[in-house]
Order: structure tokens, then sequence, then C-alpha cells
């Protein structure tokens, strides 16, 4: 095993001290993550420290380790579906106690003034947000590091109350798999009496087949893999449509109220919009490397049907989201996996071998001494 370092000078006895941690990093484009010791700061008023217990791998990780977006900063330990509890709490922390069981998604800040953070949609934050990884820190000066660690210090705001009669490790792809498909069907009011249909069985596809059956729609899973369609089925897909299929892909012609489109790879869109009602929406989800082509204008006007995106929600609804995986036991599949094995569930990841999310067991990370 390999351990790694980020080679700063000694600390300067007049900065105020910080709280050691150990995690997984990559430190290069092309290196495998390998023990990494680093700093986090000392929890502030405001702020609670957590005890990381589950990580979940999110594809975006994979892209950013590998430098494929723009803005990689090395050595980067990524992550940011975290499940802990919280051991340590700021003197003006109101709504957490030490014990409790709480999460960390995609955002540890924003600038909390703009009409968006006004409106408790800090991911369309205007100033810019704040990622759990690979972001700069306003704390120390530096960049955030992520959920593949063993503790993380973050603003009371951004921490999220984990229903406790619910699987803690199942929980942590709720924080972005989960949210990035509850937040559109929340907001376009999928429900009773539509049918609903599911572009792609991934980690975010098979969450969004759970909430959209759960909100009470019809609900139509389409895929490439015929050999897709039995877990489809089990995870509450209504029907199953093979889209490589032009006839079964007519059948369906200008049938749906709306539809997720979860797939991250530039396809035509164009076979999607026909199947739109008039007034559907077809919602795009994943960020292709390359653009998609751009669909016929004739099949939006003239049913005025609309093409949108989305992305995370925002805190509060975040919340609301884990509070209905509570009360209606949803939790995403996952394989439960030591962080030995990280790089091991990179290449599966690659190769899509994985149903449906990877979530690394941080108690198989040794912790230093606090």
């Amino acid at each position: 095993m390999t351990l790694i370092t980020n080679n700063q000078t000694p600390p300067d006895p007049a900065l105020p001290p910080r709280l050691a941690a150990l995690g997984y990093a990559a430190r290069s484009a092309t290196s495998p993550l390998a023990p990494f010791h680093f700093e986090r700061r000392l929890p502030g008023p405001h702020d609670v420290q957590i005890e990381i217990q589950y990580c979940g791998i999110c594809h975006s990780d994979l892209h950013a380790v590998r430098g494929e977006w723009q803005g990689s900063v090395y050595p980067m330990v990524p992550g940011h579906e975290i499940i802990g509890r919280v051991t340590r709490v700021g003197p003006e922390v109101t709504g957490f106690m030490a014990g409790d069981l709480v999460g960390v998604g995609c955002l540890v800040d924003s600038c909390r003034t703009c009409a968006a953070c006004r409106e408790h949609l800090e991911q369309y934050c205007d100033s810019g947000f704040t990622l759990t990884y690979n972001s700069p820190d306003p704390h120390t000066g530096g960049v955030t590091y992520g959920g593949y660690s063993n503790r993380i210090v973050v603003d009371q705001r951004f921490v999220l109350r984990i229903p406790e009669q619910l699987d803690p490790a199942a929980c942590a792809p709720l924080l972005c798999a989960g949210i990035t498909t509850y937040s559109p069907l929340r907001h376009w009011e999928v429900g009773p009496g539509q049918r609903v249909g599911i572009v792609g069985l991934g980690g975010l596809g098979h969450m969004g087949v759970k909430f959209a059956r759960a909100f009470g729609a019809e609900v139509v899973l389409f895929t490439t893999s015929p050999g897709k369609a039995a877990d489809a089925k089990r995870l509450g897909a209504h029907e199953v449509v093979i889209s490589s299929d032009p006839a079964a892909m007519a059948a369906h012609a200008s049938r749906f109220d709306f539809i997720l489109n979860t797939v991250a790879a530039a396809h035509n869109l164009d076979p999607f919009i026909t199947l739109l009602k008039r007034d559907g929406i077809l919602c795009l989800l994943g960020v292709p490397e390359l653009p998609h082509p751009s669909p016929a204008v004739g099949g939006l006007i003239f049913r005025r049907r609309q093409l949108v995106g989305s992305l995370i929600g925002g805190l509060q609804e975040t919340q609301q989201m884990l509070d209905f995986c509570g009360k209606h036991d949803i939790v995403s599949d996952i394989e439960l996996i030591p962080i030995q094995q990280l790089n091991a569930a990179y290449e599966r990841l690659l190769r899509g071998d994985v149903k449906y999310r990877f979530v690394i067991d941080m108690g198989s990370l040794a912790s230093p001494s606090r």
C-alpha cells in the first residue's frame, strides 16, 4: 500500500490548530487512489464534525479523478455521498448533537445571500457554490476534500438528518443520485394519472424508477438492454421498452407526460421527444462528454413540448427527500466495499458492472489519532 502526503510545509504556530484526517486521494489523473494524510479545520461556532461511516461512489467522482472535466486539482479526495455520526458541534449549532446520524451531499457552502440561496435553491447559487470536494475552500485557502475519508467538518446549514430506521449505507447515494432524480420529479409535479418514462437503469435511473412509482405515476423504463427488464420491474417499473427497437418506440408515440433521461452519453433525443404528449417534458440529467445531436425543432414546437434540464436539489428539498424516503422505506440498491477495493470498483464502474451504486465502508479505513 502506497502512502502519499500533501507535502505541506511544517505548520505555522501562529495559525489555528487543525484536525488530523486520513483519506484516499488521487495524486494525478492517471495514478490510483491511495492513502493520504491531510488536515481539516477545527469546528467553528456553526460547524458540525462528523465521523464518516459510509461514502457512495458517484460516476462524477470517476470523471473528476481522471481529469475528464475541467478544473481537477490534485491531490484530490473525492466523495459527496457522505453518511456518518456527529462527534462534535460548535457552540452556536442548534440542529444537531453528538451521536446524530447525518449526511453531507454535493455542497458544503454557497453565498447564502443571492435570490437562489434565499429560495433554498443553493444548487443554483448566483455567486457559485462550494462543492464538497475539489472546490476552493474559503476556510483553509486550499481546496475542499471529500468523503473518501474518516472525518469531515461542515457548516450546520449543509448537514442533513438521516432517518434512523433506514440502512445508513444504502442512504449514501440518496445524497446525489437520490436528490438528482427526486428534484425534477417533484418540481414538475409528477404524480397519479401520469405516464412517466425513465431512460437508463443505472445509479440515477434506478432511483428515478423508485421515486416515480412512489409518487403514484405509471412508470415505463427505456433501456437498450433487454436483460434489465426483470430488474426494472422489481424496482417498480410497470413496463419496459427497448429503446433501440423502432417499432416498440413507435407504439408509445405521444403517450408520455414526463420523461426523465439519466443517460450521460451523447445520443439522439428525437425518439424520446416523439413520445411526449402535447406540453410533455423531456428532462435531461446526464452530462455527456460530447453534446447531444440537436433535436428536430418541429418535434418541439408543433406539440409545445419542452426540453429541460435539472441539477441536484437544494438543502431544504434534500431533507424533504430524505424524510420521504424514511416514510416510504426507499433506499438505493448498493454494493458495499472496503476502501481497499476502491480502484477495482472504479474499473468496474467504467464497465457498468455495478447494481446500482458502490458504497465504501469507511470502517475499513484505519483512523489516525485524534
